[in-house]
């Protein structure tokens, strides 16, 4: 009877997941094997390896996947860099830190979609304020479009990320250094150990795990770059901000080529699994070590 119970208070949850991720996966997976294109009637032959060659063909595609690449690396480097600044300078108690934090965190909990249509308005001319602030470093008459022109689009698209982003570094990164004992510290200035010292063989060591823990979560979720693209410049110039999600949403939802986008997908998702695992082990390899 106790048997009967058991499997019974498991079946929903086990139905339940079934529904909302195997069967989708499944589904997905058979739909990248097929020609599912809506423009081309009801029916679904089946094309095997067609779909993936066709993405892979795709000029458009590899020099998404390459942008997707260098977006990635820059963005998460420079929060990293930032993040660290930051969380540094708000370890010790000061007046007005609490307060200071708060700002700090804000952008954490803005929609992406709503980052990048404020940095749109900040930046599209005529009416975006950029060129005038600008003009105020920079001697003459500033008239750059920061939405087209090259490589002002590029670096407005890294700011925009940048800004929503680097609080969370900020936050993970805190936490590790207030981890950190005081004793540490204290022993390193018994032994003479000057401030840049006690940073590069104290503190750096001890918060890494933590670094990297930030830096996987972040280089993930960068390589999945979709909404400040589609507010900001929808993949324009062309295809110049083409990243590769951005590429997969125009050939499943513009194009209606759910087929070759699904097929996408999967090439997308197996090439983040094999960087997720690496730096997964990156992460384990330290307790390995020590069991």
């Amino acid at each position: 009877m106790d048997r009967h119970i058991r499997w019974l208070l498991v079946t929903p949850a086990v139905l339940i997941v079934i529904a909302l991720t195997i069967f989708p996966l499944g589904f997905s997976l058979w739909v990248s094997f097929v020609q599912y294109d809506f423009t081309l009637g009801p029916e679904h032959p089946w094309v095997g390896l067609d779909n993936f060659v066709e993405n892979w063909k795709d000029p458009v595609w590899r020099a998404s996947l390459w942008r997707t690449v260098w977006f990635s690396l820059s963005m998460v480097a420079i929060e990293l860099v930032l993040g660290m600044l930051l969380a540094l300078a708000m370890l010790r108690p000061f007046r007005g830190r609490r307060a200071l934090m708060t700002l700090f965190v804000i952008p954490l909990f803005i929609s992406p979609v709503v980052v990048g249509g404020f940095f749109d308005l900040f930046v599209r001319r005529p009416y975006g304020i950029a060129n005038q602030l600008a003009s105020w470093v920079w001697p003459g008459t500033v008239t750059i479009d920061f939405s087209n022109d090259s490589p002002w689009l590029y670096i407005v698209l890294i700011i925009a990320d940048v800004w929503q982003w680097t609080p969370f570094m900020f936050i993970i990164i805190l936490a590790g250094l207030a981890a950190i004992p005081d004793t540490l510290y204290e022993a390193a200035d018994l032994d003479g150990a000057k401030p840049r010292q006690s940073f590069l063989f104290v503190t750096l060591p001890l918060v890494l795990p933590v670094v990297l823990i930030a830096v996987t979560f972040r280089l993930i979720d960068a390589a999945k770059l979709f909404d400040i693209i589609f507010s900001l410049t929808r993949g324009g110039p062309g295809t110049d901000t083409y990243t590769t999600s951005y590429y997969l949403y125009q050939q499943g939802f513009e194009f209606f080529h759910l087929g070759q986008g699904t097929a996408g997908a999967w090439m997308f998702m197996i090439m983040l699994t094999f960087v997720s695992y690496w730096l997964v082990r990156r992460l384990l390899k330290p307790l390995e070590e020590a069991a």
